[in-house]
């Protein structure tokens, strides 16, 4: 082209979470049967979305208005509904006007990070969700600046250094937290978010959580929301059906704004964040008008519930099935539907393979480790998958140093899961 077309922060966007199936598809043509263990759709993994919850979705279908367009920054009588909600749970004060809805948080993620000041950073925890990290650096282009999770404190943020980064990186305007976490599954207590926030109040910084996962907190794990932390600090929270109904394929979450008054700078960058909305018109209605109506069915509780209360058993079965595993560091979860294994320091080698049956299939994974670029633990990853039929992702492309895998807690078979697990132990075991 006569003149640059590329973004200078194209070459941050990487997704391994679904690349990794375009390796699946290879095998899949080849003959090898595939567990995925990749990424967190309930749905596909064979949930079943209960009847009470299709019936509400079907009445509102059948109403006109459900077809329309509705308000850019999201149905009113929902923001409403959602105000109130925080405000009656014992959170900060917000009104209507403080929520925002999207086409899902990957949409949100992008409009948050893509409208702030280039020079502007938000410090994102390492490991961290892919859509983050990749989004920020891609606003910046230039890599994300981090600060650590410590995978021997249950992969808690070390807040220590996060003050650090912190206070000798000028640059750094927000912080950014996922709680419960993903790809790790960890709870923060209550004590490190108002660490974190005293942070943020110290050195004149916003705090984005991402809290998808709030109301997937396993029974006897004791966490808070921003809401309920931030005090005067500005804040952005992100919220969402996908993971809780679940719903992904209705593409529906938002934002909630804390404290925009008490910033002009904060204030007026939400306010180009609503303005963003507001010329892509609107985000899908139907989702947006049945939440009311789901939140508040009796049985929308119990039914999250037993989902939380399955989770929690696949947790346990997952750790108790790996923790004697000498070459890895695992930790228990207590929230969302992951778990991350660590493999411990000088453990993974570029030699390290599994025995592959498949002539085709073995030729095919050594053509794409032969490349002296692949991080040491999706060589592993890579041989588990033609090896075992597991599809898990790298820990390392949740821009961490750290070597090791993510997989979900999702199967419905609990037998078929504990198969699963057994074939990942297998895997690890034969591959040391």
């Amino acid at each position: 082209m006569r003149t640059e077309i590329v973004h200078i922060g194209a070459g941050e966007l990487n997704y391994e979470i679904r690349n990794i199936i375009r390796v699946v598809d290879k095998l899949k043509a080849l003959g090898a049967d595939i567990n995925l263990e990749n990424i967190g759709d309930p749905v596909a993994k064979g949930e079943e979305v209960p009847v009470w919850i299709k019936e509400i979705v079907s009445r509102i279908s059948m109403e006109d208005c459900a077809y329309s367009y509705c308000p850019s920054q999201g149905v009113l009588e929902t923001r409403e509904y959602l105000a109130d909600r925080n405000n009656r749970l014992g959170g900060t004060t917000i009104h209507a006007d403080d929520i925002i809805f999207f086409n899902g948080l990957g949409d949100a993620i992008t409009k948050v990070y893509g409208l702030l000041r280039r020079t502007a950073r938000i410090i994102t925890p390492s490991p961290t969700y892919t859509t983050h990290s990749s989004s920020e650096a891609a606003h910046a282009g230039v890599p994300p600046v981090t600060y650590p999770l410590d995978p021997h404190n249950q992969w808690y943020p070390d807040t220590v250094e996060l003050r650090k980064r912190v206070k000798y990186n000028p640059a750094v305007a927000g912080i950014l937290l996922i709680n419960p976490d993903n790809p790790t599954g960890a709870v923060f207590p209550e004590a490190i978010l108002r660490e974190i926030v005293q942070i943020a109040e110290d050195y004149d910084l916003f705090i984005i959580a991402d809290e998808i996962y709030q109301n997937l907190v396993f029974e006897g794990a004791q966490t808070r929301t921003l809401s309920e932390v931030i005090g005067r600090v500005p804040g952005i929270a992100m919220k969402g059906i996908s993971k809780e109904l679940p719903w992904p394929g209705s593409r529906c979450g938002w934002i909630e704004m804390y404290n925009r008054e008490r910033d002009p700078d904060f204030n007026a960058y939400t306010q180009s964040i609503l303005n963003s909305k507001m010329v892509e018109v609107c985000s899908t209605t139907l989702p947006q008008k049945v939440i009311p109506q789901i939140f508040e069915h009796p049985q929308h509780e119990a039914f999250v519930a037993r989902r939380r209360s399955r989770y929690k058993r696949m947790s346990e079965t997952a750790y108790g099935t790996l923790r004697h595993i000498p070459s890895i560091l695992i930790n228990r979860t207590n929230g969302a539907f992951y778990m991350s294994v660590m493999f411990r320091e000088d453990i993974l080698s570029k030699h390290q393979t599994l025995p592959v049956e498949n002539e085709k299939i073995r030729s095919l994974i050594e053509s794409l480790v032969s490349n002296g670029n692949v991080s040491p633990d999706k060589r592993f990853v890579y041989y588990l998958l033609a090896a075992k039929g597991v599809c898990v992702v790298p820990l390392s492309s949740f821009n961490t140093e750290h070597q090791g895998f993510r997989f979900t807690l999702l199967d419905p078979d609990e037998n078929a899961f504990l198969r699963m697990i057994t074939q990942l132990r297998e895997g690890i075991e034969a591959y040391i």
